[in-house]
């Protein structure tokens, strides 16, 4: 007897879950501009913004598994208006509405508003308690974890090496101010104009050998026992993911610790409000994500990420557009 034909298998569910979203920048100031005068930053209504964004979070199905949040939360301007405790508080406020983990990149804004050993005892501070998923220095925010089977994640800290969130007097400060000083002649050392490598400006920053050897490691490991890795940061650290300008000082050494290894599938950063993205010459994706902050009120700018066995599909919202990354 002919038997009945079998129902085509239904698609394998996501491993995982994540949601993504960069550079709230949240004050509680009037909407102003960006350094050149020209693009809106919209910088109290960048809170109502995230609070959407949670709000759908916490409805999806299948639910999130954690968000990571790619740096700068808070605007500089925090600092100079005596609010940047009260504006961080309202920010992980809302983020504290989730029920999930939420992985924390350091940007160059929330190193104008606090020392890194503020940010050390802040709700920032998302390396675990016991430190031993981390580099040595506990200073340093970079850290990993397995948030699925065969997945691992890694947040770096791009702002290892820097001028920003470090004591003046300090061999570090200085050392980062060397770097900057012998690439960066302008009086400003934020202005990138009529530099050959404009990405030396003190708004970014670059990664510590010790960090770059730790990254080595983790990807060693994570190649050994068949993992994807998946790689957040807040600078960019491909060019083609970038304006040119919004680029880790060092991004070349970051990369070639990438290529040596065949584990890492997705790099995740902000930085640069535009957003951006590239697949590398190693099938690497750069995904630059689009900013809260230059959003206007009526859109938004976050997506909820899943990982597949064999690719990320990127669910984007407002500003952010859908996107499929296979590996």
């Amino acid at each position: 007897a002919a038997t009945a034909p079998r129902p085509p298998a239904a698609a394998a569910p996501p491993r995982l879950a994540l949601g993504l979203l960069a550079d709230i920048q949240f004050a509680d100031a009037e909407d102003g501009h960006d350094f050149g005068g020209c693009r809106r930053r919209y910088y109290r209504h960048s809170l109502r913004l995230l609070r959407e964004a949670v709000r759908e979070w916490a409805g999806e199905s299948p639910p999130i598994d954690s968000v990571l949040q790619l740096g700068d939360c808070i605007d500089g301007q925090n600092a100079r208006r005596g609010e940047a405790e009260s504006a961080l508080q309202q920010v992980l406020e809302v983020l504290g509405q989730l029920s999930v983990p939420v992985h924390h990149a350091w940007g160059n804004h929330e190193l104008y508003n606090f020392s890194r050993a503020r940010l050390v005892r802040s709700g920032l501070y998302s390396r675990a308690a016991g430190g031993s998923d981390g580099p040595p220095d506990r200073e340093c925010h970079a850290y990993h974890c397995s948030p699925a089977p065969r997945l691992r994640l890694v947040v770096l800290d791009c702002y290892d090496t820097s001028t920003l969130g470090r004591d003046p007097g300090s061999p570090r400060y200085q050392e980062a101010l060397r770097v900057l000083r012998e690439k960066n002649h302008n009086d400003d050392l934020n202005n990138p104009e009529g530099l050959k490598e404009p990405h030396f400006v003190a708004f970014n920053g670059g990664f510590s050998q010790a960090q770059l050897d730790w990254f080595d490691e983790v990807l060693k490991f994570s190649d050994e026992n068949q993992e994807k890795v998946i790689v957040m940061a807040h600078v960019p650290i491909h060019p083609s993911a970038s304006n040119g300008v919004c680029l880790a000082w060092n991004y070349e050494a970051a990369l070639s610790v990438i290529h040596a290894h065949g584990c890492v599938v997705c790099v995740l950063a902000g930085h640069l409000h535009d957003g951006a993205y590239c697949q590398d010459s190693h099938g690497v994706h750069h995904l630059t994500l689009e900013g809260v902050i230059e959003t206007p009120p009526e859109s938004n700018a976050f997506g909820t990420m899943y990982v597949y066995e064999d690719k990320l599909v990127l669910k984007g919202r407002g500003r952010i557009p859908d996107r499929v990354m296979h590996f």
